[in-house]
């Protein structure tokens, strides 16, 4: 094993320990045994998880020169694991999708407590609305572990407008995907901005960001160059990777049925490259299949096979290349010791090479 991936493992621990901690806090407001299904659902939910966003929040402070020892930034960056399972959780419904994680999403599994005790009304209504409820009360979550992190309340005070900023971003990110399905094809450059808002920036430039000015106490020119040219570079790579794995991915690493962003209709600059290159018979393959909720193994086969012979994977395979490339070269000029230079090229790798 890497040292980067002990390093990883390390954090990963250590965020796992401040999220029980944080529930275990949690759990005298659960008492009535008619709340114990969404307590459950939010440990189940949070069990999962690569930890990359607080792993970049870890190493962005370590970068800025902050104490590794201090026990403050481990919940400080392990609250970003809640904002994370509050998204998911929502994207979910907005997708309709069924699995997360290998397991049923969430409105899936409040759908099915419904169903099995015979309760009145909708099934479906009352799935989507517990789902909706469990994503907002991880993203309360969210800000008041971030709140009591422990951390100087100088550092967090000057982070505080990443964090509120972050939390905008990401909002916008939701709808800006939501509009790009509603109004059909989608052009390469409109897709790329979803890719940058839905999660490149909450996923990697914020995150980094937020780990450098709690540990700098303040913004400087070179902590916002470094967020820019690496940070965003490697995010938008990420969600490329998570583009591709949507389509390609083994059901049994992404935890998600095959070609499940197919389904759903994802218009992805994946898509978009296939569309700008196909002919008039391959286009219309995509058209008619892409965003059926019944697609099939085979209808899943035709839509890879246009999106691999118009030469739209190997597109995207030479972005994340390049974005990585040029990420690693911008990290390479950043003023920080070798240590975090190091962690944080690791970490480049490890978020796009990724296979879940």
């Amino acid at each position: 094993m890497t040292a980067s991936a002990v390093s990883l493992d390390s954090i990963r621990t250590e965020v796992d320990r401040a999220l029980r901690e944080f529930i275990d806090r949690q759990r005298p407001h659960f008492g009535d045994p008619h709340l114990a299904a969404i307590l459950t659902a939010a440990e189940d939910f949070l069990a999962g998880g690569k930890r990359l966003r607080p792993a970049f929040c870890h190493w962005g402070w370590r970068a800025g020169g902050g104490d590794a020892h201090d026990p403050g930034l481990n919940a400080a960056a392990a609250s970003l694991e809640l904002l994370q399972a509050s998204a998911l959780i929502h994207d979910d419904v907005m997708d309709a999708s069924d699995v997360r994680r290998g397991m049923p999403s969430a409105h899936r599994r409040f759908e099915r407590i419904h169903a099995e005790a015979g309760w009145h009304g909708s099934a479906e209504q009352f799935g989507e609305g517990s789902a909706v409820l469990l994503g907002n009360l991880l993203l309360v979550w969210s800000g008041e572990m971030w709140r009591t992190c422990g951390l100087a309340p100088e550092a967090l005070a000057a982070a505080q407008p990443v964090h509120d900023h972050m939390l905008t971003e990401l909002m916008c990110g939701q709808y800006l995907d939501l509009l790009e399905q509603a109004q059909g094809e989608s052009t390469h450059d409109s897709a790329l901005r979803v890719a940058l808002y839905k999660s490149g920036k909450y996923s990697v430039e914020q995150p980094l960001r937020l780990g450098l000015v709690l540990a700098a106490r303040a913004r400087h020119s070179w902590i916002d160059r470094l967020c820019v040219q690496y940070g965003q570079q490697v995010g938008i790579a990420f969600q490329l990777r998570d583009d591709i794995l949507g389509v390609f991915g083994d059901p049994a690493e992404t935890g998600k049925p095959a070609g499940d962003d197919l389904r759903e209709g994802k218009r992805t600059v994946l898509i978009a490259r296939a569309l700008a290159d196909a002919t008039p018979a391959q286009a219309g393959v995509v058209r008619s299949l892409l965003g059926d909720p019944e697609l099939d193994a085979d209808g899943v086969g035709r839509l890879r096979a246009v999106i691999e012979d118009t030469g739209a994977l190997a597109a995207c395979e030479g972005m994340i290349k390049r974005y990585l490339d040029d990420a690693l070269l911008a990290l390479d000029h950043a003023p920080i010791e070798e240590e975090a230079r190091a962690a944080l090229a690791a970490l480049a790798v490890a978020a796009t090479a990724r296979r879940t």
